[in-house]
């Protein structure tokens, strides 16, 4: 019985935690920070050309400066990524092919940047049968 009692205890603590990290506070107001996710589907699987292309066309369409260009990286097991790094922080790339081709985008910079702007770059780019995107 002390051991449920326990796990019950650690459950609520953990719980507590999570409560504490879903209430946001901005530690650094003075710092601007711009973060927009874009994801999407499409008929055809994304390759590391197209990854390393599309990250440089959005760093025009952001108007970012480009600190090192493209880079990409295949997992067996869950398919490409790619990122840029930008002088205002950068750009992250995920594409799955199973169990359908379905890509993440993930845009962090410390420089304000126009987001449907951003999103309809990405949903003509890559030819997207629907897109989603979150600022926060």
């Amino acid at each position: 019985m002390l051991t449920r009692v326990k796990r019950v205890g650690e459950t609520a603590a953990v719980l507590r935690t999570t409560e504490q990290a879903l209430s946001y506070r901005d530690l650094a107001p003075s710092i601007l920070r711009q973060r927009l996710v874009v994801e999407g589907t499409r008929v055809e699987p994304i390759d590391a050309s197209e990854i390393r292309a599309y990250l440089k066309a959005l760093s025009g369409v952001c108007d970012m400066t480009v600190l090192i260009e493209p880079v990409t990286h295949r997992s067996d097991r869950f398919g490409w990524a790619g990122w840029v790094h930008w002088e205002t922080s950068g750009a992250h790339f995920y594409a799955w092919d199973e169990p359908f081709v379905f890509f993440s985008v993930d845009i962090y910079t410390c420089k304000a940047f126009d987001t449907h702007e951003a999103v309809e770059f990405t949903r003509s780019f890559l030819g997207a049968d629907e897109v989603v995107a979150r600022e926060f």
